[in-house]
This record gives C-alpha cells, sequence and structure tokens, in this order.
C-alpha cells in the first residue's frame, strides 16, 4: 500500500506574492489586487511574503500548541469539543465530504473571543462562540487570542485588496467586521503510516468553507493543492510565508472571479506535523451577495455568512450528530 500520489514541483514554481504594498495605501492594495487575481485565476493558490506578521508570535503559538498536544489525552478531554466549535477535536471526528475516511490529525479550535451571553452566539446558530481554554495550560490563551487578531487584521488588508483587484470599492468586503466569525485551529498530523492505503489522509481533499484562509505550516511537509489543470502539487513549506486559500463564501461572493482551491495533506515524513490555518471572515450576518462582471449574470444566490458555514459543520464534524449546536 501507499500513499496518494501527487507531483512534485520545484519550490520556486510555486507563486509568492509581496505583499508590503498593502501597508502604503489605496494604491499597494490595488497593486497586490491585480497580482492577486492574475495568480488565483492562472494556478488557483499562492503564498505571501513581507506580511509583518513576527515570526517570534508564530514560533510561540506553535511551541504552546505542541504542549497542547503533547498533553495526556485525559486532560485534553476536558476541553473537548462540544456545545461549539471550540476546542480539543480528536482524531475520527472531522471527514470532509466524499471523504471514505475520517482525518488522521487532532486539533485545538479557537475563535474570535466573546462572552458566553452574547446573544449573537445563538443568532448566528453558535457559530460564533465562546471559547474552551484548558485550564492547565494557561498561557494558550494569552498566545492564541494575540495570534487571530493579528491574522484577522493581515485578512482584512488581503480583503481589501481582493475587492481591489476586481475593480470594486476597497472595503467592499470588509464593511462589517467589527465581531467576525473568524476561527483559527492548530492542527497536529501524527506520522501517516503507508499502509493507512491512498484513501487515507491528515486531511481529505476539500475546499475550505469562509472567505480566505491564511495558513502557517511548519517545514515538514505535506501539503497538497490542485491546480487548474487539475494536477495535485506540493506545496512545500518556505520559510517566513504563509498559503493563502480562497474559501467556498469568496468564491461566491466574487461570482467565481476568485476560485475556491482543492488541497489536502498527507503527513508521510514519519515524524509529527502542526499547521496553524485561521479560517477570516466577517460578522455573523453579512450578507454574501454576489456581485458580477458587468454584461454577465449572478451565478450564485444571497446567503448569510454564518447559515453557509452553520450548514457544512453539519455535514463534517462527528460531534455535531448527538449536539445541536
Amino acid at each position: 500500500m501507499a500513499y496518494a500520489k501527487a507531483k512534485e514541483i520545484a519550490v520556486d514554481a510555486i507563486p509568492v506574492i509581496d505583499v508590503a504594498p498593502l501597508y502604503d495605501g489605496e494604491k499597494g492594495e490595488r497593486l497586490v489586487g491585480d497580482q492577486l487575481l492574475e495568480t488565483v485565476q492562472r494556478i488557483g493558490f499562492f503564498y505571501i511574503e513581507n506580511h509583518r506578521v513576527n515570526q517570534d508570535l508564530i514560533e510561540r503559538v506553535l511551541q504552546v500548541g505542541a504542549q497542547f498536544f503533547h498533553t495526556p489525552k485525559v486532560e485534553k478531554e476536558t476541553v473537548r469539543v462540544a456545545d461549539y466549535h471550540r476546542g480539543f477535536l480528536p482524531i475520527g471526528e472531522a471527514t470532509m465530504s466524499g471523504a471514505q475516511n475520517p482525518d488522521y490529525k487532532e486539533s485545538y479550535i479557537w475563535g474570535w473571543e466573546v462572552e458566553s451571553a452574547d446573544p449573537d452566539i445563538e443568532h448566528s446558530n453558535r457559530i460564533l462562540a465562546p471559547n474552551r481554554w484548558p485550564p492547565f495550560l494557561p498561557e494558550l490563551k494569552v498566545v492564541l487570542d494575540d495570534y487571530i487578531q493579528t491574522i484577522n487584521a493581515l485578512g482584512i488588508r488581503l480583503l481589501r485588496s481582493f475587492a481591489a483587484g476586481l475593480d470594486l470599492p476597497h472595503d467592499h468586503f470588509v464593511r462589517h467586521f467589527d465581531k467576525p466569525l473568524t476561527r483559527a485551529a492548530i492542527v497536529y498530523y501524527p506520522p501517516q503510516p503507508a499502509e493507512m492505503g491512498e484513501s487515507q489522509f491528515g486531511v481529505a481533499p476539500h475546499t475550505d468553507y469562509g472567505c480566505i484562509t491564511i495558513l502557517h505550516q511548519d517545514m515538514i511537509g505535506g501539503l497538497q493543492v490542485k491546480d487548474r489543470n487539475g494536477d495535485w502539487l506540493t506545496a512545500h513549506p518556505i520559510p517566513e510565508t504563509f498559503v493563502v486559500n480562497i474559501g467556498d463564501l469568496l468564491h461566491r461572493w466574487s461570482n467565481n472571479r476568485f476560485i475556491s482551491n482543492p488541497h489536502r495533506v498527507i503527513n508521510a515524513s514519519g515524524t509529527e506535523r502542526f499547521s496553524i490555518p485561521v479560517f477570516i471572515d466577517p460578522n455573523w450576518d453579512m450578507v454574501i451577495d454576489p456581485v458580477p462582471e458587468p454584461g454577465t449574470k449572478v451565478r450564485h444566490s444571497s446567503i448569510g455568512c454564518a447559515e453557509y458555514i452553520y450548514g457544512i459543520y453539519q455535514k463534517s464534524f462527528a460531534y455535531r450528530d448527538d449536539n445541536a449546536g
């Protein structure tokens, strides 16, 4: 038995976009936006560099994340995902649409910090939710809250450039971001034995649900992406970059001009692997109303941000079979 196959590509074949101009105002946003549009339509995925996220912060997240996953399972289970999509998700609890097997991974999931009495929790079908911080690792809250706020700010800059690339007002996608549905995870991939076969993945092939995902992957490797020709490609780790994935909501919102990109993970390294995806989304009640190019038809119906994500969650996570939330 063996792993699912992918085409090995050279590191210099991966598109890496310099996003330093995002910090220079609308002219820089337009410059980056034009590059994003061209790259996504040509190959379907890209990395970003010069993003100004402190590498020390990223290392702190990886270190405290490793501490969490190396803790005995009985302790991790004290913050297991239950009523809300927050906390520890063990192996076997996540299955991507169409996959034969559950993902071979563990996750710790957190989101934008909200109070447990916030009425928007129920209004959003519990997609906006209180976090479940582990009492045995108090520093986790401090580090992860810092990280999600930092990456959310970067995501807003990127979404402004996406709008600019479509000749829309630069704030088109970010007008309602004061209490975002932005969520994140530290993902732990144990070594995946080859005898598990070609249908087993750390994360099975899927597209992300929301607007954009900003992903840090460690230097172990294992991420694979599908290009516009339908080939699976190795998405090599590149130091001091993030991988950016277009999600289904931005796909709809842009009327298919930005296309959500399938990707998967196979950890064939023989050692553990960590990644940190942050899923950038606006407020729960934001209506995703597709914007067609002049002279073209609207390809998707309008849908609420939380409504769409809720529907995907109901299909993907085993714990939701027993919980209304």
